[in-house]
């Protein structure tokens, strides 16, 4: 399995920018799809992004899209979420989770990385 590890939130004011980071080791990071998810205090845990193995496929929540990039490194074994245009709302965990290869669940995620976007 891949071991994830995220870093890069902060606190930062409504309208600023942050880029997470999610260093992988273990198992080849270019054969994992990858997700970024968040949870907010007192909500479920929702989906934000995805990347395709290549990086030549994403797709976003509706609540994120025109705002946030997924993107990844596969050279450097890391994966990215640049969020631009923060809202309060954003406040979050952030996570990143590789998906086992069925699709029907996820092989690792990492620990997560606390977000907070002041009005």
């Amino acid at each position: 399995q891949v071991q994830l590890v995220e870093s890069g939130g902060g606190l930062v004011q409504a309208g600023g920018s942050l880029r997470l980071s999610c260093a992988a080791s273990g198992r080849t990071f270019k054969n994992y799809v990858m997700d970024w998810f968040r949870q907010a205090p007192g909500k479920e845990r929702e989906f934000v992004a995805s990347i395709s193995r290549s990086g030549g496929d994403t797709n976003y929540a509706d609540s994120v899209k025109g705002r946030f990039t997924i993107s990844r490194d596969n050279a450097k074994n890391t994966l990215y979420l640049q969020m631009n245009s923060l809202k309060p709302e954003d406040t979050a965990v952030y996570y990143c989770a590789a998906p086992n290869s069925a699709g029907t669940g996820y092989d690792s995620w990492g620990q997560g990385t606390q977000v907070t976007v002041s009005s």
